[in-house]
């Protein structure tokens, strides 16, 4: 790597990849250089270019045990058995579950569904909802996003003579569940190479399957309804599970989330083209169905109950729509608020946390709100570059939330964790966890979790170089440049929106955006003439913030770090820069 800035105004290096060049014949030259630089082979970039569902997908039953869940799941079918499907109160679990029953619902089954309580129940699996459920006539218990570490309640599932099929996607213990099937790409013995799938990928594979087996029926009835099913259509769920849980958009996942972004933008979806219409969404992309439609689904199993969610994902009747959206996007403002009141503490208590030296984060409040847990782990990590857990101490019981720096796998942390008897329970993946641990073991858990991240780390500290994709002339920061970028869509976790280093730029001036006052809005003149518009969130009280406000360095000529997008306003489309550093 070669650096080209040594400290910028926030205190990081800058860094390109060897042999980097600003200068390019055409843009298209310039998206290959982005992508051999992220270490892509040149042979590669074509498919990445181009994601088809139909080049990625591999037949289902590479998945281990697939094809034994496809005969439980058919044979239940058949028999006219009572069919629940247990998910979770994320915005993963809650699309796996829309997308298993729509499917058995559509296929003619007895199907009924279940979403733990944040606060009451917990994540996974608990004996009460399988206690009920078998009194409410279930014989088969099919799993989304969720079960794998279930093994008592498996265990009592089958004790009371439930058949029971776990399809997930979280790091298994090293027993697994003594259920019927258990499907999960993380398994020891699965060498499916999609152990990047989110839950609800994961479930999509298993309908693929299961939707071949029962056209092949004997029961007519079934395979002609099976004719009037277009599983693509289910991709929009499959989009924002996969997106939501932060799961990396590579291969299948990536196809998955560019065919589902243009389900998306079809609004066939009832419940979620009113969400749209309530959120102001015109063309879902990646950010907004991360950071628009996905909080407000994901607002209701914070607060409360996710069934709002999910009813709305399932609903065919327009008012119930209507009345299901508004509730979401209200309970997602009063989580923003909670959220806000929670940051301010959790940031003194973080602040303290760094000073110390430490390589992670691990702060506690009492009687915290559980459910903005890992929104707020999220905040931390982004802006202290270190992985962050955020947790609440209520009644001797600390329950939290984790999120992780490219680098460090929390999920791993949290596995080990628990083997240890440090928490009582917890699982993730590399980007994000959840664990619970009683009160008495809160110092012990932190230094374990200290000791952990340092040993992924050897030794060293978090980096703080910033790798820069390309470094260019800010004249060369168009809309023509950012309709070549946008050939790399979708962005998303491993495959983030190009950064680019810009020199030349001219502060024209800055001022205040947003009725918080937290964010810049402003321009810079460019070599060519022409004004370079940006915009810098959360960048006031920070030294870009001080630099940009004071009048006295307008005209002054910089370097700046940002990412390029289309801006529309009033119908007029422009480059507009979100700017993240500066360098003089």
């Amino acid at each position: 790597m070669r650096k080209i800035v040594e400290k910028s105004m926030l205190g990081h290096a800058w860094v390109v990849a060897d042999g980097a060049s600003e200068s390019f014949a055409t843009e298209d030259d310039l998206v290959k250089h982005i992508l051999i630089g992220r270490g892509m082979a040149p042979e590669d970039i074509p498919g990445f270019l181009n994601p088809s569902v139909k080049d990625c997908m591999p037949d289902p039953f590479v998945l281990r045990d697939c094809e034994g869940a496809v005969h439980v799941i058919a044979n239940s079918i058949y028999s006219k058995d009572k069919i629940a499907v247990y998910g979770d109160y994320d915005v993963d679990g809650i699309t796996s579950t829309a997308i298993f029953v729509s499917y058995l619902r559509m296929i003619g089954a007895d199907v009924v569904w279940h979403l733990p309580t944040r606060e009451g129940e917990g994540y996974g699996l608990n004996k009460e909802a399988i206690q009920k459920l078998h009194q409410d006539g279930v014989k088969l218990l099919i799993t989304v996003d969720c079960g794998i570490s279930g093994v008592e309640e498996v265990e009592y599932a089958k004790s009371l003579g439930m058949h029971v099929v776990i399809t997930d996607h979280h790091s298994p213990d090293n027993v697994l569940p003594n259920a019927d099937v258990v499907v999960n790409p993380k398994r020891t013995d699965d060498d499916s190479g999609l152990d990047y799938l989110a839950g609800v990928g994961v479930a999509f594979l298993v309908l693929v399957a299961l939707n071949r087996e029962l056209k092949k029926s004997d029961n007519e009835e079934i395979a002609q309804k099976t004719k009037f099913i277009n599983l693509l259509n289910f991709l929009d769920c499959v989009a924002l599970g996969t997106i939501c849980d932060t799961m990396a958009l590579v291969k299948l996942n990536r196809a998955f989330v560019a065919t589902g972004l243009k389900v998306l933008n079809l609004r066939q979806n009832l419940g979620l083209r009113t969400l749209m219409q309530i959120a102001r969404v015109d063309k879902v992309s990646v950010y907004t169905a991360g950071f628009v439609l996905g909080p407000r689904l994901n607002a209701a199993g914070r607060l409360d109950s996710a069934s709002p969610a999910l009813d709305l994902l399932l609903t065919d009747n327009p008012i119930v729509a209507i009345d299901l959206a508004t509730k979401l996007d209200q309970m997602n403002q009063e989580r923003i608020n909670i959220q806000n009141s929670i940051m301010l503490q959790a940031a003194e208590l973080a602040d303290k946390c760094c000073q110390s030296g430490r390589c992670s984060l691990f702060v506690c409040g009492n009687n915290w709100h559980g459910g903005v847990m890992g929104i707020i782990a999220g905040r931390l990590k982004d802006k202290y570059n270190l992985p962050a857990c955020v947790a609440t101490r209520t009644d001797d019981v600390i329950n939290g939330s984790g999120r992780s720096i490219p680098g460090i796998n929390l999920g791993a942390i949290i596995h080990d964790a628990l083997a240890l008897g440090l928490v009582t329970e917890g699982g993730g993946h590399a980007a994000a966890a959840g664990f619970s641990l009683p009160v008495s073991k809160e110092d012990e858990f932190c230094e374990f979790l200290e000791k952990s991240v340092r040993e992924q780390l050897n030794g060293d500290r978090p980096g703080n170089d910033i790798c820069v994709d390309v470094e260019m002339d800010a004249a060369g920061a168009t809309m023509q440049l950012v309709k070549k970028l946008e050939q790399m869509e979708p962005f998303g976790q491993s495959n983030p929106e190009p950064l680019l280093a810009l020199h030349g730029a001219v502060l024209e001036y800055a001022t205040l955006m947003g009725h918080t006052g937290a964010h810049l809005h402003g321009a810079f003149r460019t070599s060519a003439g022409f004004r370079l518009e940006f915009v810098g969130y959360n960048l006031v009280g920070t030294p870009i913030g001080d630099f940009l406000l004071d009048d006295a360095n307008i005209n002054t000529k910089i370097m700046v770090l940002g990412r390029l997008k289309e801006n529309n306003y009033n119908g007029h489309r422009s480059a507009q820069l979100t700017l993240e550093d500066i360098a003089r």
